[in-house]
C-alpha cells in the first residue's frame, strides 16, 4: 500500500509516469527557446521608457516545468525532488533577472543576457535529458558498473 494513495489518486500516474521525463525534456527545450525570444523582446523594450515586461510564453514554460517536476516527484521521488530543486532555482533566477533587466532599462543601460537563469535552465536541460535519454547510454553505462 502506497502511503500517498489517500492524498493523491495515483492510479492515473502509472499511465502518465513513463512519459513525464520526455514531457519535461520537451518543456525544458521550449523554455530555452522562449528564453531567447524573451531576451530579444527585452532588448527591444529596453529602448523604450516603459521598462521590461515578462514574456508570456516564457512564463508559461516556467510554470509548466514547475508543474511537471512536481508530478515527477510523485512518480520518481528522489529524481523528482532533484529536478524540482533545479526548476525552482531556475524560476527564482528568472525573477531576479527580470528585475535586473528592469533596472537596466530604467537607467538607460544596455540590456544584458540573463546569465544565471541561462545556466540554471541548462542544468535543468542536462538533468531532464539524462532521464529522458537514458536508453542511449544505458548499454555503455552497464559496461562500467561492477556487479
Amino acid at each position: 500500500m502506497d502511503p500517498l494513495q489517500f492524498l493523491v489518486p495515483l492510479g492515473w500516474l502509472s499511465a502518465v509516469g513513463p512519459v513525464l521525463p520526455y514531457a519535461i525534456l520537451v518543456m525544458a527545450v521550449a523554455n530555452l527557446a522562449t528564453r531567447h525570444l524573451a531576451h530579444r523582446r527585452h532588448v527591444e523594450q529596453g529602448d523604450s521608457d516603459d521598462g521590461v515586461e515578462p514574456y508570456t510564453p516564457h512564463a508559461f514554460t516556467n510554470i509548466g516545468l514547475v508543474l511537471l517536476s512536481f508530478l515527477f516527484v510523485l512518480d520518481a521521488p528522489v529524481s523528482g525532488v532533484i529536478l524540482s530543486v533545479l526548476v525552482i532555482t531556475m524560476l527564482i533566477a528568472d525573477l531576479f533577472e527580470l528585475e535586473a533587466r528592469n533596472v537596466e532599462a530604467r537607467n538607460d543601460m544596455p540590456i544584458e543576457a540573463p546569465k544565471s537563469s541561462i545556466a540554471a535552465s541548462l542544468l535543468v536541460l542536462v538533468f531532464a535529458s539524462y532521464y529522458a535519454l537514458w536508453f542511449l547510454v544505458s548499454g555503455l553505462w552497464d559496461q562500467f558498473v561492477i556487479a
